[in-house]
């Protein structure tokens, strides 16, 4: 993100770093599963055959309670006889309409698929048997302008086991927390193209990560169903809070609309033609072993998709479920958005350093990233820096320099510590150096002798001498691009990165390279 922001900064107005969609799910563990379900029906002395009139009683009252609110304030409580309607739209025109600052805005009804339990009569063993299984039932969606996250929705499932999903915004959290301590903003939608402060802006969004998960969620919780604690008295559970998705956003503000209408178009075809699946797959956190290959253990898929909405256009990078994406979000008289997103949906691709689950005074190690809310602050980590590393692959592309001014310097013989080093031939012999040294997996720690060797030389070497011949041939190449400027050494190590200009010239050789002749075309033109 430094490199993107340094490489625009008389551009850029400001910039905003932190979540955007938050998803919380809620899960009553101790009966999720049939045993636990069992030793909830023990504890209040209900036979299997009274399961049905059990549960309708239980479920009855939940809805009751859940609606109470909204009866007493005279808010609507619409059923639905679709799932596939765009419930948020509803509430945000109910809101809109009804002018509602704070407090409940609807409840809204609809009969989903979901997991729960029913009573199966086992003929061979003659019993009745309790098992879990799919089934539909009742939802209950509530939207609220709460005081402090601003606009967000809880759904609860009025059947057992009474399963939470909390949805939250991290900039409409940050809105309400900006007009409390009093700083000015423009808003469009759920990003903001102007704001009076954005050091203390991000101040107020950093705090976000110091809040009491359990205890805020528990209070949602408390008002999707008041009679919890009622309804469990005799087995008292709680929820366990998960984080189902995350989406980390990174918004990069233009002072004015045109210099990204400009830009854009330039990083979409950048990132389309250019990222390699190694490449989407390091900025995503994997680690690619020295070749820049697909590691053979890899069992997932990579896609890189384009797609033109109304706002406009957007290009995504998925792996394993997890993505990031590029878009435009806003264009307005006061700033325009550019925004990178890093979404995490299976956090089982990425580690943290944790004691095992169960054992928090037992041996740290890196484990699996839990989808639990204790892991959060790792998650948002690894959100932020994927974000950070995905932005800084596009600081190469340069909106005015041409292709032919790049390569006119690196087409003529230079000096090299008093010898002559010849030019560079970029659509000749050297693609292929070119092609390596640029390589994503060098962009951080740089590349050196010996790793070069292994992708020019697969096989290894059939003798000393044919090493050390090896070893000359790339130190040759090296001494090749750091004549032209292209490479330099990073100072006490025998490893060699690409400088700012060889960076700008290597993307857009390669980039050039790789595009159709249908996509130049136009250009020509």
């Amino acid at each position: 993100m430094h490199e993107f922001i340094a490489k625009h900064r008389d551009k850029i107005t400001g910039t905003l770093s932190g979540f955007d969609r938050l998803v919380f799910r809620g899960t009553l563990r101790s009966i999720a599963h049939d045993q636990g379900m069992k030793r909830y029906l023990w504890a209040n002395q209900v036979l299997l055959k009274d399961f049905g009139s059990h549960v309708e009683r239980v479920s009855r009252r939940l809805k009751e309670a859940s609606l109470a609110e909204a009866e007493t304030l005279g808010r609507p409580v619409k059923y639905l006889t679709s799932s596939q309607v765009s419930k948020e739209e509803m509430a945000r025109s109910i809101a809109a309409q009804e002018r509602i600052r704070d407090g409940l805005v609807c409840v809204l009804s609809c009969v989903e698929p979901c997991w729960s339990f029913e009573i199966h009569r086992n003929r061979e063993k003659k019993k009745l048997e309790l098992e879990p299984r799919y089934r539909k039932c009742l939802f209950l969606y509530h939207y609220w302008m709460h005081p402090v996250l601003g606009f967000m929705s809880a759904r609860i499932q009025t059947w057992f086991p009474f399963p939470i999903q909390i949805c939250l915004n991290g900039r409409e959290w940050l809105a309400r927390q900006m007009e409390a301590a009093g700083v000015e903003y423009g808003r469009q939608d759920n990003c903001f193209p102007w704001i009076a402060d954005w050091a203390k802006a991000q101040r107020l969004m950093d705090r976000q990560l110091r809040t009491h998960w359990p205890k805020l969620l528990d209070s949602v919780a408390q008002q999707l169903n008041p009679v919890h604690g009622e309804m469990f008295q005799k087995h008292p559970v709680g929820y366990y809070w998960s984080t189902y998705q995350s989406e980390w956003a990174i918004d990069i503000v233009f002072r004015e609309g045109a210099e990204l209408r400009r830009l854009h178009p330039r990083l979409v075809h950048h990132g389309m033609t250019t990222f390699s699946s190694p490449d989407v797959m390091r900025y995503l956190g994997k680690r690619i072993p020295l070749s820049g290959d697909v590691p053979k253990r890899f069992a997932g898929e990579v896609v890189s998709d384009l797609k033109r909405r109304q706002e406009g256009v957007r290009i995504k990078h998925s792996v394993n479920g997890n993505s990031l994406k590029l878009y435009d979000k806003a264009f307005t008289t006061v700033g325009s958005v550019l925004r990178a997103e890093a979404t995490i949906h299976n956090g089982g691709d990425f580690r943290v350093y944790r004691p095992k689950e169960g054992d928090p005074k037992g041996e740290m190690a890196w484990r699996r990233m839990r989808r639990g809310i204790a892991d959060l602050h790792r998650r948002a980590e690894i959100s932020r820096r994927s974000a950070e590393r995905y932005l800084d692959a596009f600081a190469s592309v340069d909106e005015d320099t041409t292709l032919e001014e790049l390569i006119q310097r690196i087409g003529q013989p230079q000096q090299w510590r008093g010898r002559r080093v010849r030019a560079l031939r970029p659509f000749g012999d050297d693609r292929a150096l070119l092609d390596v040294v640029s390589r994503g997996e060098f962009a951080i720690n740089g590349c050196r002798n010996r790793d070069l060797q292994a992708i020019f030389f697969p096989r290894a070497a059939q003798s000393p001498e044919h090493a050390r011949r090896r070893s000359a041939w790339v130190s040759r190449k090296l001494r090749l691009l750091r004549a032209h400027g292209l490479i330099t050494k990073i100072i006490s190590t025998h490893r060699y990165q690409l400088t700012v200009s060889g960076r700008k010239a290597t993307t857009a050789i390669l980039t050039a390279l790789r595009s159709t002749v249908r996509q130049l075309t136009p250009l020509a033109a």
